[in-house]
């Protein structure tokens, strides 16, 4: 008979499958808390002349005719960083924040990212080390097909430069996030979620339904890349019609009409939660958003220091002082309404 011990759920009656789920999500929100802690923690460490520093210590490259090791150097000091402490999620979080105030550029923390792959692989080689003697073979074999794995990924994504796709793809996903938000968390849902879920049922509905439905998706995926290809480099060679996507519905060809409509979907949720708030706090014409109080004088306007594309004071005046030009366009303190800053 084993013993239950002493834990928090000892005295209640939930199934194990309850309790199992609520700390899957109470360890999920630690995670992501303290994830989160450390990229504040960061961007506020990294300000001022320390920033700048860093920026031009980590982004230099070796001199000619050596520069090409640079790289190759930042992926033996991502896996040594990763080795340490044991987590690339952790790098790669501490990464994040050093890449958002423009402290480390992508094409340095590419192959950062690289070598925390590697890095982490040396997890699973210690715990096959510690694996007994009968189950040692197997378990060093098992860890090094992970180790494989992720050098031959390193092989094929970097040592030629036109192969370097992923940074490509980081840029373009980073401008589309940083104009629709939602972008995000779809690109999420679909891809690490959805996708693998559809592929799984598909496999298990056998092998010729799978490639039955595989099949049209990559051969659409790759006309589409073929296609997109042709545009951008050889235009004359394809029919007036096909020399754009303006052929294709709106909707199909931009995010804007799905993006107005997630906008009007938020704004409807915003409307309700807040004449909710209102109704429980007392005051049903305290909220402004909900459309409630429009006969309430507006407030008036104050001077607001209007944002700028930096919260570094001190990268932005060397980013202005390496660019005269950008330093007579840059623009001064403006006087902007609340409403507008908000």
């Amino acid at each position: 008979m084993v013993s239950s011990g002493q834990h928090v759920f000892v005295n209640s009656n939930l199934p194990d499958l309850v309790v199992g789920i609520i700390l899957l999500l109470v360890s999920l929100l630690v995670l992501c808390g303290c994830l989160i802690m450390i990229v504040k923690i960061l961007a506020s460490i990294f300000e001022g002349q320390v920033a700048v520093v860093i920026k031009k210590t980590l982004n230099t490259d070796f001199p000619f005719p050596f520069a090409w090791l640079t790289g190759y150097l930042a992926i033996l000091v991502g896996a040594g960083m990763t080795f340490i402490v044991q987590s690339s999620s952790v790098f790669t979080s501490a990464l994040t924040p050093l890449i958002g105030i423009g402290v480390i550029s992508i094409e340095r923390a590419y192959p950062l990212t690289l070598g925390s792959n590697i890095g982490t692989t040396t997890t699973a080689i210690l715990a096959a080390l510690a694996s007994p003697g009968n189950t040692l073979r197997g378990s060093l074999q098992i860890a090094l097909c992970h180790f494989f794995f992720n050098i031959s990924g390193i092989l094929l994504w970097y040592p030629i430069p036109f192969t370097r796709l992923p940074i490509r793809l980081a840029k373009g996903l980073g401008n589309i996030s940083a104009k629709y938000r939602w972008f995000a968390v779809f690109y999420l849902l679909v891809f690490f979620f959805l996708i693998p879920l559809a592929v799984f049922g598909l496999s298990l509905a056998g092998w010729p339904v799978l490639v039955g439905v595989g099949a049209p998706v990559v051969f659409v995926l790759l006309l589409v890349v073929l296609l997109r290809l042709l545009q951008s480099r050889c235009p004359g060679a394809l029919p007036a019609k096909l020399r754009s996507w303006n052929f294709l519905p709106l909707w199909m060809r931009s995010l804007q009409p799905w993006d107005d409509v997630v906008s009007l979907l938020v704004g409807c949720c915003q409307r309700r939660c807040c004449r909710v708030c209102c109704l429980l706090c007392g005051c049903g014409r305290c909220c402004r958003c909900s459309k409630c109080c429009e006969d309430l004088p507006e407030a008036q306007d104050t001077p607001v220091k209007a944002p700028e594309g930096f919260d570094n004071a001190a990268m932005s005046r060397d980013a202005l002082d390496a660019d005269p030009k950008a330093q007579a366009e840059a623009p001064g303190p403006e006087t902007i309404s609340s409403s507008t800053a908000l």
